[in-house]
């Protein structure tokens, strides 16, 4: 199985922190964000891997270079300006391949265990999205969780389901099949509205997330999660 590490944004929360490093290159616990997805997808046997970057590209891959160093093999996506997720996504199809892929958002820090997608059999389904607790920051949460599979809203849950539902937060990792994307063209598009849309077809199984997960998006939370690391306390 491959996967996709997203580094395309601005980063433009992250200013000024962002203006002469790309977000991706920005540390914690003395390692730069991508450089722990990195090792853990190497970890859980995954070593294709796919990154888009668009801001500040040429720092980006020249600190990683091909991938050797982590004892990954790097395949990069360059994009002129962000095409957005699902935009990115489509311009690496033909490196990612036929086969479904694990999607990372290169904005999360996490102890999450890839391995546990590795495993994941999509069987008919477009996606399996892996969900979080609502953050302080995202208190209303994204998607339905319910007896493993998601749904848009309340409005879309079945009566079976209403018992078990569980409003959560989109993790940003993901295992994504390329027929989410069959016949779309490339050029700029956000992939929430493909989601959506996956799961009013009830095409999109889930799970929720036991380990450590931070959506690294302001100086500060970088700083909060920088000292917690040191500190051993996540």
């Amino acid at each position: 199985m491959k996967a996709m590490i997203l580094a395309a944004g601005l980063g433009t929360r992250m200013r000024p922190l962002t203006l002469e490093t790309p977000k991706p290159l920005l540390s914690v616990g003395d390692k730069p964000l991508i450089v722990w997805h990195i090792e853990a997808l190497k970890q859980a046997g995954i070593t294709d891997i796919v990154i888009n970057c668009a801001w500040l590209a040429d720092k980006l891959m020249g600190a990683l270079d091909n991938g050797s160093q982590f004892g990954v093999n790097i395949h990069w996506s360059v994009e002129a300006e962000a095409l957005e997720t699902a935009g990115g996504i489509i311009q690496a199809l033909p490196v990612l391949g036929a086969e479904p892929f694990v999607l990372v958002n290169g904005d999360v820090w996490t102890r999450f265990d890839y391995s546990q997608l590795i495993t994941h059999s999509l069987a008919n389904d477009l996606a399996h999205l892996v969900l979080v607790d609502n953050p302080p920051q995202h208190p209303a949460g994204d998607f339905m969780l319910a007896n493993g599979r998601i749904y848009n809203g309340q409005v879309d849950l079945p009566a079976s389901a209403q018992a078990e539902a569980q409003k959560l937060t989109f993790s940003g990792l993901s295992v994504l099949s390329p027929k989410l994307f069959n016949d779309l063209p490339e050029g700029k598009r956000p992939l929430a509205p493909l989601l959506r849309q996956a799961m009013q077809q009830a095409l999109v199984s889930g799970t929720k997330m036991n380990s450590a997960w931070v959506d690294v998006g302001t100086p500060e939370r970088l700083n909060i999660l920088d000292q917690q690391i040191r500190q051993q306390q996540i």
